[in-house]
């Protein structure tokens, strides 16, 4: 009995799955098959906007492209820009071992501050012998003065004397011609007229010897005022010595003439520096411009005051300034001199001619903050007409 319910389970169960296996492909069948009322034509509206699109991008584009035309086109730029600044140069005046070195390399200093010290024991010893000189000088010159005051007092009693001797002599020669008188009308002796004649001769003969004395004594007054210009030139040559020894000590001491930064410093304490030989350079933060080569296809479009935006290649932000000057000049060179003096001219014409490159100087107005300018730097310049 309970064979029989089992046999007859099994045989439902298989007679079920028979049954229900061809009705699976019709299903999916079924399921695979678009609805044929869903079949058509797309939306005209769906058609329309793939041209609103393109006609709203051709919109947009055409400013644009007309800006990036005035831009590249109509504005003169350049990629050819260069920062530029200058550079001091000092070397020595006075040469010397560095004691001081008070800077370091790429050091930011200031106009008037100290950079380097020159020993400068020999130029302080040459300045205390000068002024040993200059009071040498000065004794000599007390020492003439002092003898021209008694040379004066001299020709005071030279001429005393010359003055007596004249009275004497003026005496005399009355004296004679009185004596003379007298003995010609017999009133007197021969002998005293005699007498008189050769005390006249002799009051003759003190006259001039005392105008000797005293041509003499004023000729001595004159080499005494020789000697004391020769020792005011003296005095003037020990004096300038002096401040040319003062001068080169102070030479010992270089300070920095600018605003700037101490670059590509090689010297180091206790270098021995020669006169005329570069020793430290400062580039001058103050005097930084730029340079552009524009072509000279865009010179037209390019004036004196124009605006200019700078981009610098390692920065995004923009350094304004304007045109400062145009270059007046370019080397030419065909325009080279041979031997002769006639110019070289290559014959050689090429069927492409680039534009020649002028500088144009542009001067900084106003530089972001965070930027850094550096000599050698590269720019985009772009010129802005007014």
């Amino acid at each position: 009995m309970l064979d029989t319910d089992v046999k007859s389970r099994a045989d439902k169960e298989l007679t079920d799955r028979h049954a229900s296996t061809p009705a699976e492909p019709a299903a999916h069948d079924a399921a695979l098959s678009p609805d044929p009322a869903k079949v058509g034509a797309p939306p005209a509206r769906k058609r329309i906007i793939p041209v609103l699109i393109t006609l709203a991008t051709v919109i947009v584009a055409l400013p644009l492209c007309w800006l990036m035309w005035k831009a590249y086109v109509g504005a003169p730029w350049t990629r050819d820009g260069t920062v530029r600044a200058y550079v001091v140069t000092m070397a020595p005046q006075v040469a010397g071992q560095i004691v001081e070195l008070p800077v370091a390399d790429n050091q930011f200093v200031h106009k008037g501050d100290l950079l380097m010290v020159i020993d400068p024991t020999n130029y302080r010893i040459a300045v205390q012998l000068a002024e040993a000189a200059i009071q040498q000088a000065q004794a000599n010159a007390q020492n003439i003065d002092a003898q021209l005051t008694v040379q004066q007092a001299q020709i005071g009693e030279n001429q005393a004397q010359v003055d007596a001797a004249q009275a004497t002599l003026t005496f005399g020669e009355e004296q004679a011609q009185r004596y003379k008188d007298l003995a010609e009308r017999e009133a007197g002796t021969v002998q005293m007229a005699q007498q008189t004649q050769a005390t006249l001769l002799q009051n003759q003969a003190a006259l001039r010897t005392a105008q000797s004395a005293l041509t003499l004594a004023q000729r001595q007054i004159d080499t005494l005022k020789a000697q004391r210009s020769s020792a005011e030139a003296a005095i003037a040559q020990a004096t300038a010595q002096r401040n040319q020894a003062q001068v080169n000590l102070g030479r010992t001491r270089i300070v920095s003439p600018v605003n700037g930064y101490v670059t590509n410093l090689l010297a180091q304490l206790g270098d021995y520096v020669n006169v005329g030989i570069n020793a430290i350079s400062v580039i001058d933060a103050d005097s930084f411009w730029l340079d552009g080569y524009f072509e000279e296809t865009n010179l037209a479009r390019i004036q004196v005051g124009d605006p200019a935006r700078i981009r610098l290649m390692g920065y995004r932000q923009i350094v304004r300034g304007h045109v400062d000057s145009i270059a007046r000049g370019i080397n030419v060179p065909n325009a080279q001199p041979n031997q002769e003096g006639l110019a070289n001219v290559n014959p050689i014409f090429t069927w492409i001619r680039l534009a020649q490159r002028v500088p144009v100087h542009i001067r900084i107005d106003a530089v972001p903050k965070g930027v850094q300018l550096v000599a050698g730097m590269t720019a985009t310049i772009q010129i802005e007409p007014r």
